[in-house]
């Protein structure tokens, strides 16, 4: 029991700590932490640049008055729009200008992302954890290296 209880308290610190390297890349790119996962959340989704609110509630793991607030004031800026999509559902759409600020953010982050991942093994991917119905990725970080600090010729 105590070891599960120390698993799940280094899983939770490992996620506050990855969350705040979403805030802070967030932040450098110019955009708040709600707006920035709701991008994500729209970009990531499909390839037509939309996606249910539900869904973007549920992928951005904010609550429903923040995504809220922040689709107002992206609609504002011309960045989305809300279209029904039957019944008293609703998509969040990206606009053109929307869709060129996720291009120039977003996308830098996947990018980012995608490099990391490029360094490990399918095992490391592929290990999760499931929990209540949820997939989690935990990653042994042990002997990572930062790339800068590898030589490839001698490796």
């Amino acid at each position: 029991m105590e070891h599960r209880a120390n698993l799940a308290r280094r899983f939770y610190q490992l996620f506050c700590e990855t969350d705040l390297v979403y805030r802070e890349a967030a932040a450098g790119l110019g955009l708040t932490h709600s707006v920035f996962k709701i991008l994500y959340a729209v970009w990531n989704y499909g390839d037509d640049m939309r996606c249910p609110l539900q869904e973007v509630r549920r992928r951005s793991g904010l609550g429903k008055q923040t995504v809220n607030s922040a689709l107002r004031r992206l609609e504002g800026e011309g960045l989305v729009c809300l279209e029904r999509a039957g019944g008293k559902h609703k998509d969040v759409c990206l606009t053109v200008q929307g869709a060129a600020l996720a291009k120039r953010t977003v996308v830098r982050i996947m990018e980012a992302e995608n490099a990391a991942f490029s360094g490990w093994t399918d095992q490391e991917v592929d290990s999760y954890l499931e929990k209540g119905g949820q997939k989690y990725l935990i990653i042994d970080t042990a002997g990572m290296r930062k790339k800068s600090k590898v030589d490839d010729r001698i490796e």
